[in-house]
This record gives C-alpha cells, sequence and structure tokens, in this order.
C-alpha cells in the first residue's frame, strides 16, 4: 500500500512516517505540508491513500482533498485531524473522504484504518460517527420502496452502512463475491452515486 502522509506539522510527519515504514505492507512514498503540495506529489507518486490533516496553511485538507479527488478519483483519502468539528467532517465528506479518524488514537488504530479503507471499507472513529450520524438524520426515516430498493439490496446497502467490505458481506449472506458486487453496481446505478462511502453515507442519512 502506498501512502501519503499530509501534514503542517513536521514532528507529525516524520513520526508517522517511521510509525507507518514499520508495516511490511506499507510504502510511505511521500510527505507534504498542505493539501496543494500533497496534489503536486499525488501527480507523480500517485499513492492508494493519502493520509491528510484538516487545517493547514495554503490549502487545508478539505480543499485538498476536494482537488486530489477531482484528479485522481482511485486515490483513497483518510482525514487524520486533532479537530471534531461538525463542519469540517461534513465537507471532507462531501469532498469525497473515505474515512475522517482523530489523532487521539494509538498508532494500531491508524493503521489498522489505513488497511480497512485500502480494502474498500469507510472507516469513521466512533465520535465522528456519532456526529455526522446526528448531523445527517432529521428523525424521519423513509423506506427503501421509495427509492425502489429491494428487500435484498437494502440488506447491502445496510451492511455497507455499517462498513463491511464486499469480501464480509458475501461471507455473511452466503452469497457470493460476485453476487455482491453485481447488488452494489446496481445501488450504485439505481441511486446515481459514485462510490461505496456515498452509499454509506445515504443509508445512515435516510435509515
Amino acid at each position: 500500500m502506498r501512502i501519503l502522509i499530509v501534514d503542517d506539522d513536521a514532528l507529525i510527519r516524520d513520526s508517522l512516517k517511521i510509525i507507518l515504514g514499520l508495516e511490511e505492507d506499507f510504502k510511505v512514498v511521500g510527505t507534504a505540508c498542505n493539501g496543494q503540495e500533497a496534489f503536486e506529489i499525488c501527480k507523480s507518486e500517485v499513492p492508494d491513500i493519502v493520509l491528510m490533516d484538516i487545517r493547514m496553511p495554503v490549502l487545508d485538507g478539505v480543499l485538498g482533498t476536494k482537488l486530489i479527488k477531482s484528479h485522481f478519483n482511485n486515490i483513497k483519502i483518510v482525514i487524520l485531524t486533532t479537530f471534531k468539528d461538525d463542519e469540517f467532517i461534513k465537507e471532507a465528506i462531501k469532498n469525497g473522504a473515505e474515512g475522517y479518524i482523530l489523532k487521539n488514537q494509538s498508532s494500531d488504530s491508524i493503521v489498522e484504518s489505513l488497511r480497512a479503507v485500502e480494502k474498500g471499507n469507510s472507516v469513521f472513529q466512533k465520535e465522528i460517527a456519532d456526529s455526522l450520524t446526528s448531523m445527517i438524520r432529521d428523525g424521519k426515516k423513509k423506506t427503501p420502496e421509495s427509492f425502489g430498493i429491494t428487500d435484498r439490496e437494502f440488506e447491502i446497502l445496510k451492511l455497507i452502512g455499517d462498513g463491511l467490505s464486499n469480501k464480509e458481506i458475501s461471507k455473511l449472506l452466503f452469497l457470493s463475491d460476485g453476487t455482491i458486487r453485481n447488488y452494489v453496481t446496481a445501488l450504485l446505478e439505481k441511486l446515481e452515486m459514485r462510490d461505496r462511502t456515498q452509499l454509506a453515507i445515504f443509508y445512515l442519512k435516510n435509515f
């Protein structure tokens, strides 16, 4: 897994580089101190995941996420910050971030979060998930039928919303990986969405 670390604090950049570099399946391909610099590095290194801080000079993490995602849709972005700010969370997810975690967790937890995102999961620390849910739920639940979603599609949508990967869903429902992929593709087309993260947000928002 190729990782780009983005943080305006040199000590944090260097510490994360050492920590992540200890993992055999990780390769830190660069570090940057703001979103603009991260975007320039993405052009040459094309990392699998960008680990992005929020508050940075020149171009912050929210706008940096938007810039990178607009040019490199396959690059996954995980926000790593000290700020549990509702507006930051909302804008980061809106701009395509696959995860939002806080710096107060252990290095092992950060490593596992990156692995989960690399497998196709969305990762939100509990405090962030709670904030996200409270922001986007209006207290009025809708029915799957109102969106033209079948019972099986809704079952899979719920599991995506719970953060499960296609492989995990296939094992749980005793269906093949290909069948799950077909259901996910159908959901994306039916709901006119781009990726699994948007499906997870859609589930949290509406159900």
